[in-house]
């Protein structure tokens, strides 16, 4: 036998339907598109409407039907779940439990894990060495948030950032050489408390009238210090990743970066001199969703990648928790997106191809 590594064999992914674009968020807060789109890069949001029952694990297992669907996958061989959030449906139990009991996935196990933004690059890298093991063939990586959830719409500083979605992977194992996740840089400090956080409802500082008078459920962010911390991780971890493979701006194809601001994606990429078009960039129509950025990232891209394209993914996160890793993709996207092609919506039958041609892409 030879060397067994994890391989990416599929994507899929949801997005709500309801659209809170720049204009109407103008009427909700004092800010403008002009404002948004200088500082974050962001025009529109996907929002989950609140209704009773329905929250991150709805949006999870819309994504994972897909990609059973995409795929052709059984069920029954689908051996784990791993979950990335930070808006699970509720303390307990797991948002991976409800995904698999909606599923229906009767040999599975699974469970939730919480790194904030580098919550999927995390993720992926223990759904690999499940894998690695040899005692896993086929793993489901799941990221994606409500974020509106936790988005106070009285703070114009961070409610125009936030977006709700979710998108997942297949992973599978594979003896075939120079594919799959080769390398990961992942770490934590601890120092981020500060300047990023959600003050109230956990065990330290639990449910009161008055944490909830005092809007302590929701995203606490200082976006100065957060921004000099993740243009200055993020880079150092892609650097790290970089110089053990050899890689540069010549033999990478694509840096597939957490989508929180437009300019901290841009200029992580061109410390290495990668230039734009070789950047997946989302976060214009889809903003930030946390553990959901890096898979909708792939999902969107998935058919402009080819067998073989060097991808560098890289997040930063609250805590601090950031990294990088350097993933040789297995299968030509163009090709499984023409055999069966992806919907951005169940409800609505608005394809991917509508998407493009809504948003001026190819």
């Amino acid at each position: 036998m030879g060397k067994i590594n994890a391989v990416i064999t599929g994507v899929g992914g949801w997005v709500p339907t309801y659209i809170l674009d720049n204009e109407e968020m103008s009427t909700i807060v004092d800010t403008s598109d002009e404002w948004i789109m200088q500082r974050i890069g962001v025009k529109t949001r996907h929002i989950l409407k609140p209704e009773e029952g329905v929250g991150t694990s709805f949006m999870m297992t819309k994504a994972v039907q897909q990609l059973l669907d995409k795929t052709g996958v059984d069920p029954d061989s689908v051996e784990m779940v791993l979950v990335a959030t930070v808006t699970p449906d509720y303390h307990f139990p797991s948002t991976a439990s409800l995904i698999i009991g909606n599923l229906g996935l009767k040999n599975a196990f699974g469970f939730d894990m919480e790194a904030a933004c580098a919550g999927f690059l995390f993720a992926m890298e223990t759904a690999a060495n499940y894998i690695r093991s040899g005692r896993y063939k086929r793993v489901i990586v799941v990221g994606g948030e409500q974020m509106s959830s936790m988005t106070n719409y009285e703070d114009r500083n961070t409610c125009p950032i936030f977006g709700d979605g979710a998108a997942c992977v297949m992973m599978e194992a594979t003896e075939e050489e120079n594919v799959g996740l080769i390398d990961s840089y992942l770490r934590t400090d601890g120092q981020g408390y500060a300047n990023l956080h959600m003050a109230a409802g956990g065990s330290a500082k639990m449910p009161t009238h008055e944490t909830v008078d005092a809007r302590e459920h929701y995203c606490y962010q200082e976006g100065r210090a957060v921004y000099k911390h993740a243009v200055l991780d993020m880079s150092s971890a892609v650097k790290t990743i970089t110089e053990r493979h050899g890689l540069n701006k010549e033999n990478i194809d694509w840096v597939c970066p957490h989508q929180a601001n437009i300019n901290i994606e841009v200029s992580v990429a061109g410390r290495i001199g990668i230039e734009e078009d070789h950047i997946m960039i989302n976060i214009d129509h889809m903003a930030n969703t946390s553990s959901g950025t890096l898979p909708l990232a792939l999902w969107e891209y998935e058919p402009r990648l080819k067998k073989g394209d060097k991808i560098v993914f890289t997040a930063f996160g609250a805590g601090f928790t950031w990294g990088a890793s350097y993933m040789i993709w297995g299968y030509d996207g163009a090709a499984e997106a023409a055999k069966s092609p992806a919907e951005f919506y169940k409800e609505g039958e608005i394809s991917r191809e509508e998407w493009y041609a809504k948003r001026g892409k190819k």
